[in-house]
């Protein structure tokens, strides 16, 4: 990246800053009025969210709470959802104890997002997410399924291609950011149906051990439940 693209990047998360202050000013006010309360505390968590992706260009790698993420990031869902006036969503979290991974922690919240809105879209009348976290050899392997209709055999190949989408109105770059920043990782990213019951299943492996530079991924914010349910028994 030459000194051009750092002034560029640099610049650009610095203006944002400025947006986002503004906005938290906004949401302050709106705090003092107690009929506006729980909407005030749902823009300082996305102010919040958008502070975290624009630090996600910038940020180090290193080692993370991997139920942490998980848990910014349905709570993140949880507000897009409730904004967009979507039906609940019940999330089911079976993750190794103590489960840490190696990456840019705000990267992984992006994965995480998208992955969740994507299959939310896939059901319009509700339903539930699992996520499921292990270590296996020398990887980490993360599952995320849905209890949706299941994705047409003949369009599996083509959901990770930038501006592709099954459902009018969005823009088809949520599960291309997904894969751009898995592969920055060193990882991979793969759909199927799910062979029980309904519904489709991202897999995600990734080394365990990260390399001491990781590359940023799509350099997108992510597209914009609603339980949570933690249960550590794989």
């Amino acid at each position: 990246m030459n000194s051009v693209q750092d002034l560029t990047l640099a610049g650009l998360v610095h203006d944002l800053k400025n947006v986002f202050e503004t906005i938290q000013e906004a949401a302050d006010l709106l705090q003092a009025d107690p009929r506006w309360r729980s909407v005030a505390a749902a823009v300082h968590r996305s102010v919040e969210q958008g502070r975290r992706i624009t630090a996600s260009f910038q940020e180090s790698v290193r080692t993370f709470d991997l139920e942490a993420i998980v848990d910014n990031a349905v709570q993140c869902s949880r507000d897009f959802l409730l904004a967009t006036h979507h039906p609940e969503l019940i999330f089911v979290c079976r993750l190794e104890p103590k489960m840490r991974v190696a990456g840019r922690p705000g990267a992984w919240e992006r994965v995480l997002v998208n992955l969740f809105i994507n299959a939310a879209q896939a059901m319009p009348h509700g339903g539930e997410i699992e996520i499921r976290a292990r270590r296996g050899q020398g990887e980490v392997e993360l599952t995320v399924s849905d209890s949706g209709p299941g994705i047409p055999h003949e369009l599996l190949d083509r959901v990770f291609q930038p501006g592709f989408s099954t459902s009018r109105g969005h823009s088809g770059i949520g599960l291309a950011i997904v894969k751009s920043i898995v592969e920055a990782h060193g990882g991979s990213v793969a759909v199927s149906n799910r062979t029980t019951g309904s519904g489709a299943t991202f897999l995600i492996r990734v080394p365990e051990q990260q390399p001491a530079v990781v590359g940023q991924g799509y350099p997108l914010a992510a597209e914009g439940s609603s339980s949570l349910r933690i249960d550590e028994n794989l």
